[in-house]
């Protein structure tokens, strides 16, 4: 077995850990908390009925994203066809930076849509 096995390993185990310590300890204090007689409403979720939901900010964030993905490698090949530079980090360089664009975009646009 080389090392890249053992790099799947601590990876999923770290995984693993961290779930388990998420919910071994909401358990926990559930529990601490029915012993104490706190009522059950606690555990209830309190979400406003108005806000979006998490699905449709998903797809509007993955489609700008994409979006900013698409608009990079159009930039990133105008600038190589125009100015002639042949530079390896051209390409990477503009897509994450439109991407990052994308992304703010789309965090504004569904704050927006969880503001109405």
């Amino acid at each position: 077995m080389g090392p890249e096995v053992f790099i799947i390993f601590i990876i999923f185990g770290a995984i693993f850990g961290v779930f388990y310590l998420f919910f071994s300890t909401r358990n926990r204090e559930r529990l601490a908390l029915i012993e104490k007689g706190v009522d059950a409403s606690v555990f209830m979720s309190k979400r406003p009925k108005h806000t979006s939901s998490l699905w449709k900010a998903f797809l509007l964030n993955l489609a700008v994203v994409l979006m900013g993905v698409g608009a990079g490698i159009l930039i990133a090949l105008m600038i190589q066809n125009i100015f002639g530079i042949t530079d390896n980090a051209l390409f990477p360089g503009i897509i994450f930076l439109t991407a990052g664009t994308g992304l703010l975009v789309g965090f504004k646009i569904t704050k927006d849509l969880d503001d109405k």
